[in-house]
């Protein structure tokens, strides 16, 4: 059974399953760089580069064939991730092993 352990929220700051704890990942920041990879900052410090380049030009990514609009990365206030308008985010729990993997 999942709990959350402050009032439901949409994304909920911990949660508690099988009697185990997680802090939820928040992204503080981000920045785009060349041949498109991101660098992203973590709330408990950790920092990296991202390439997402196998990405780009599939599906919702297709949209990141301008380069223009993926320099416009963003952290969402919401989601606590990076963002590309309204229609593109990543799971900061992905990135976050990506970064931890290289």
């Amino acid at each position: 059974m999942l709990q959350t352990t402050k009032s439901y929220t949409k994304f909920p700051l911990s949660i508690k399953w099988k009697g185990m704890e997680t802090k939820r990942i928040k992204i503080v920041a981000c920045k785009p760089l060349p041949n498109y990879h991101i660098w992203i900052c973590f709330d408990d410090g950790l920092e990296g580069e991202v390439d997402l380049s196998h990405l780009v030009g599939k599906g919702v990514f297709e949209a990141w064939n301008s380069v223009e609009f993926f320099n416009q990365v963003r952290v969402d206030s919401k989601s606590d991730t990076v963002a590309w308008g309204e229609d593109i985010d990543l799971d900061p729990y992905v990135l976050r092993e990506k970064i931890i993997s290289n």
